[in-house]
């Protein structure tokens, strides 16, 4: 499923305007984004979890260069469902 045949989906189930859920949609992705940025985590009770996770340092190879590089410590965005929401696909997809 793409992010169109989403809003499509939620606009024929609530009979909201399509553009009003694209508006809706991307708004949350946007602030999603920015959340995780600000390292603040986001709990959505019975969904999941949007979370940062940490990547240790470490050395890597530039192999076509035959060179080691560091990469730095970095934060990753992560999701980790509920488990409402993981019971609910398990129960679904049988």
């Amino acid at each position: 499923m793409r992010k169109s045949d989403l809003i499509n989906q939620i606009s024929e189930k609530t009979g909201i305007p399509k553009v009003d859920v694209l508006v809706t949609l991307e708004t949350m992705f946007k602030e999603v984004k920015e959340s995780l940025a600000n390292g603040q985590n986001i709990y959505i009770r019975g969904f999941g979890s949007f979370i940062t996770k940490k990547r240790a340092a470490k050395i890597g190879r530039n192999i076509k260069k035959n060179i080691a590089v560091e990469i730095p410590e970095h934060f990753i965005p992560a999701f980790k469902p509920a488990k409402e929401f993981v019971n609910d696909v398990k129960s679904k997809r049988k």
